[in-house]
């Protein structure tokens, strides 16, 4: 569902020459990301892959204003992110659940946060955990869920606050294959209609699946061995709406993968050849 930036509209999220610079606790310098160029139109899902640790998560905290970056500019709808924005919606690889509070708890945390008052709160948090299949554990603790509950309890705390723009970090790369599947399409399903008038957030979908990067995703974006920039962006024409098992069995699915596995595929192994060549 790429419903695209209408004409006089900046698109929802920009990163236009950013690089970020951390420091090491021996005082060193260490590039996350460089001259990074990332575009995501409005209602646009796109998913990011890379070598592991190329920076693919520093792209999410700088689009989020978790951090700042040492050069270039990130913006959000046309204008710099200078901070933590409340029409981001961000989901962690671990999960961010309160154990000392219920479902339905965890799920209102968010708006009362906000200042929502806490029956329209409650009422919120209720719709979500029904269109996420856990109305009936309202009353249970994180503890008392499965891995793929506590995700749908993740993805219910994030769309019950109505974000513009969806950040995910590998937030399904903890579960099994099948439920991987199922959360995948549940995801789908959520952010095809989770805002006013069935118009989708925009999304920044972080994974080293492949396979579920084409399966979700309206363009895949794959990036350099570290530190990361873009190496090269590749449209998914795949009709929506999708179901992720299904897909995987198209013959234009196989098509698109092999493409972007000759992109992806050159920068795993140079990020594996520098990993022996540090042990040797």
């Amino acid at each position: 569902m790429i419903s695209g930036t209408p004409p006089g509209h900046a698109p929802a999220i920009e990163l236009r020459g950013a690089s970020k610079v951390f420091r090491t606790p021996s005082g060193a310098s260490h590039t996350a990301v460089r001259d990074l160029d990332l575009t995501v139109e409005q209602g646009e899902f796109v998913a990011v892959v890379g070598p592991t640790g190329c920076g693919k998560s520093t792209t999410l905290t700088l689009v989020s204003g978790l951090e700042e970056p040492t050069e270039g500019e990130v913006l959000i709808g046309g204008k710099p992110v200078t901070g933590i924005r409340p029409e981001v919606g961000f989901v962690f690889q671990q999960d961010a659940v309160f154990p000392w509070r219920t479902v339905l708890s965890n799920v209102m945390a968010g708006p009362r946060f906000r200042g929502v008052p806490k029956a329209e709160a409650r009422e919120r948090a209720r719709e979500w955990l029904g269109r996420v299949g856990l109305a009936a554990f309202a009353d249970r603790y994180p503890h008392q869920l499965s891995g793929g509950q506590r995700k749908r309890v993740a993805l219910a705390q994030t769309f019950v606050g109505d974000p513009e723009i969806l950040l995910m970090d590998e937030p399904f790369s903890a579960l099994d294959v099948q439920t991987r599947a199922l959360m995948s399409d549940e995801l789908l399903e959520l952010w095809g209609g989770s805002r006013p008038g069935g118009r989708a957030a925009s999304v920044i979908f972080v994974t080293h699946d492949l396979e579920e990067a084409i399966a979700l995703a309206d363009k895949v974006v794959v990036m350099t061995a570290g530190p990361a920039t873009v190496k090269e962006v590749f449209p998914v024409r795949l009709p929506r709406p999708r179901k992720v098992e299904a897909v995987r069995l198209e013959a234009e699915f196989v098509e698109i993968y092999r493409e972007i596995w000759s992109s992806l595929g050159e920068e795993v192994r140079i990020t594996r050849e520098r990993g022996a060549s540090r042990v040797g």
